[in-house]
């Protein structure tokens, strides 16, 4: 029967003696140390070696899922290497009874002798994700040091140069190996020298303020626009001052009388365009008075023509005497300007004031946003520790001690689509108890079936988990358990399926990890009958399932 792939497989290998091992599984390349010499019947017929998904041929022997596709591949007519029959295909199935013991196997840490733990084969990889002996790499940024898991903390926390440790300057968290770039580049609270050697020590940010104060700065003399121009340190500038006061004075007098001439001369030549000005003036009254005289003495005799020329030719005249008058009033105007330069020096003092006052908003909107960022992160870590907190008490609120669970699945259709598409195969109930100091169980469903049941049931499991007081109790747990899928009529048509737990199940034994192998129905109720719309087991795309625990005999701590 022909098969291209290993998911193909399960469609070929119809029979299977249990389902309940999904949660178990381990790596097939390990070198695994068995703390009991493997048995022959526990190793591959193929490979030799330890079985993984085993399968049963109809000639007795099991084979790796793997190995037994591999035998098929090789050969059209596959045979068995042990006793050379031909494999009938249709005939292999699934050993999952096998599949059980292997994964109940006791095996050495690989990280032996330091780590003297022995788990089971099934648990072996949850139990590497916990060792403290397994190596692994630093979880800080760039390092790729391989550690200890013990000596993880430590030496991410004081032993990493890739660790982040504050600033002893400014409080930021910087990468060791980077602090002191850090310190020289980008820290504005380091401590820096200042470059005119005044001997004193600044902080980088204050450094441009210290530089406009400080006496080692060489500067301008303040009569610089006078004459002087000697540079001076600050600190010795006073003294300066004081000693050139008398050049000081003469450089300020020479100015003055500069600026005193050069007004005098505007004066005057102000005053030779007024004059200029008035006489243009007067021009153009002569002119007008002649114009008038003219259009009085030839009014509309033969001569029009040439009073109009004459008139024209005192027209273009009279336009560039006024042209002229008004370039003399410009120039009046700009020379007037020059004089009066105080309202100008006022307005650029007051945008300088304006500028270094937006500079200061400026300043403290980006301290302010810096808090405002500080604070959202608090919240935010607040807001995710109360969600935690809440779902704890409602947690808390919902679980039972008298060995009864109402479990309510919400969302059904989502939930099954996600388990048909692969992304979520089965869901759990919250934990409830058969007293409050008994045993600890959950409930899991596979709502695309599981095994037997899959893509046409509903899987139901009973689950034994590890609880606090475990060592109390009697074990194995034997009560008889009662799964039932509620009918939301009120009819009480519910569907019903009994088991008495088997003392010699390693799914009733006492919990070595988190829970033990799920226990139940595969095939519990068909999605046709769970879903044909003439039931009552969904509504509101909601449905219920009760799981009981019979308490007769069960002494109560």
């Amino acid at each position: 029967m022909a098969c291209d792939e290993p998911a193909a497989l399960s469609g070929i290998f119809t029979r299977q003696n249990s389902s309940s091992t999904n949660s178990l599984d381990f790596e097939p390349d390990a070198d695994y140390r068995f703390v009991e010499s493997l048995e022959e019947r526990y190793k591959c017929a193929y490979c030799h070696l330890v079985l993984r998904n085993p399968h049963q041929t109809g000639c007795g022997h099991r084979f790796c899922q793997q190995c037994i596709l591999a035998l098929r591949e090789l050969n059209a007519v596959p045979t068995c290497p042990v006793d050379k029959e031909t494999i009938k295909m249709h005939e292999v199935f699934k050993d999952n009874c096998c599949k059980r013991e292997v994964l109940n196997l006791h095996v050495f840490c690989k990280n032996f002798p330091d780590c003297n733990s022995k788990v089971i084969l099934g648990r072996y990889q949850e139990h590497l994700q916990q060792c403290l002996f397994e190596s692994m790499q630093c979880t800080n940024d760039g390092c790729q040091d391989q550690i200890l898991r013990k000596d993880l903390k430590e030496h991410s926390s004081q032993h990493c140069k890739f660790r982040e440790e504050r600033c002893q300057y400014c409080n930021t968290y910087v990468v060791v190996i980077n602090i002191k770039n850090h310190e020289k580049n980008d820290c504005p609270d380091y401590p820096v020298p200042c470059l005119q050697n005044c001997s004193q020590i600044i902080l980088k940010k204050e450094i441009e303020k210290h530089h406009a104060v400080c006496p080692e700065a060489e500067v301008d003399c303040p009569y610089k626009q006078y004459g002087c121009h000697v540079k001076v340190k600050r600190g010795k500038l006073a003294e300066h001052e004081n000693s050139a006061l008398r050049e000081h004075m003469l450089q300020i007098l020479d100015k003055n009388s500069r600026l005193e001439e050069q007004i005098s001369d505007l004066y005057k030549s102000l005053e030779c365009k007024e004059i200029k000005i008035q006489q243009l003036a007067d021009a153009i009254k002569k002119c007008e008075k002649e114009f008038r005289q003219y259009t009085q003495l030839f009014g509309n005799n033969s001569n029009l023509m040439v009073s109009t020329q004459a008139l024209a030719s005192h027209l273009d005249k009279s336009a560039r005497l006024e042209s002229q008058v008004k370039q003399l009033i410009q120039m009046a105007n700009q020379q007037q300007s020059k004089l009066d330069l105080q309202p100008l020096f006022d307005t650029i003092e007051n945008v300088k004031q304006k500028i270094a006052l937006m500079e200061t908003y400026d300043q403290r909107l980006v301290v302010l946003e810096d808090q405002s960022s500080k604070h959202d992160l608090q919240i935010n870590i607040h807001k995710a520790q109360l969600n935690k907190n809440e779902e704890r008490f409602k947690l808390l609120e919902g679980t039972c001690y008298n060995g009864k669970l109402i479990w309510k699945i919400t969302d059904y259709k989502m939930k099954k689509k996600e388990a048909v598409e692969g992304r979520v195969l089965s869901i759990a109930s919250q934990p409830f108890y058969t007293s409050r100091c008994g045993y600890r169980l959950c409930a899991r469903a596979y709502l695309n079936g599981d095994g037997s049941g899959k893509g046409t049931h509903i899987s139901l499991y009973f689950v034994v988990m590890r609880g606090e007081f475990d060592s109390l109790l009697l074990w194995p747990f034997k009560q008889k358990v009662t799964l039932m899928l509620l009918d939301q009529s009120g009819k009480k048509n519910h569907i019903v399926e009994v088991f008495r737990a088997d003392p010699n199940s390693s799914s009733f034994k006492r919990p070595d990890g988190e829970m033990n192998i799920a226990s139940g129905c595969p095939r519990f109720v068909p999605h046709a009958v769970l879903e044909n719309t003439k039931n009552t087991y969904i509504r509101d795309d909601t449905l219920f399932l009760k799981v009981v625990v019979d308490l007769t005999d069960l002494e109560e701590l």
